[in-house]
């Protein structure tokens, strides 16, 4: 048994405990995720807590078959979708975003080559976006990815192939 499945079979006897540990367990995973589907750190915090108040709220309707992280990613990607409709930020270009600092700092040019990945990444079309997202961005496997889209594995490995030959074809 693994301890996320330790920690569901605790929740389900109501320890609240265990709940603040799981939420610990995958709450820098969501937050990334989050970062990637909202327009500021802000409202990608905001949706990360709203991700995992839902999942503790509802929690009794969940039934727990070994794919637990597979449901805390779809309430995610939902959650992102909700609150992007909500908010309606525009989204800013990195050409808008770019600041030219006085001083070099390698942090900058993290921040920068992450502007510039999810501007590449933001050319594709929106299916194709989100597997390169989790695969890259979450590192899930291929078959984590299937559970979460709700799409056979054959079909997020060619999904995959596809974007990448155009995100290769961007770059040359």
């Amino acid at each position: 048994m693994t301890r996320e499945d330790k920690l569901i079979q605790r929740i389900e006897q109501g320890d609240l405990g265990a709940a603040d540990e799981l939420i610990a367990m995958f709450y820098p995973e969501i937050l990334r995720y989050c970062l990637w589907h909202a327009p500021n750190r802000s409202l990608a915090e905001d949706a990360a807590q709203e991700t995992f108040l839902k999942v503790i709220r509802y929690f009794d309707r969940y039934t727990h078959k070994g794919q637990f992280k597979a449901f805390l990613y779809q309430v995610a990607a939902n959650t992102c979708i909700d609150m992007r409709r909500k908010n309606r930020c525009p989204d800013v270009s990195l050409e808008d975003s770019a600041i030219e600092p006085v001083y070099a700092e390698p942090a900058f040019d993290a921040i920068h080559a992450d502007m510039a990945l999810r501007q590449l990444i933001g050319s594709l079309p929106k299916d194709l976006q989100e597997i390169v997202l989790l695969r890259f961005g979450q590192d899930l496997t291929l078959q984590e990815i299937a559970k979460i889209l709700h799409m056979p594995l054959r079909t997020v490995q060619s999904k995959l192939r596809r974007a990448l030959k155009k995100l290769k074809a961007q770059i040359h």
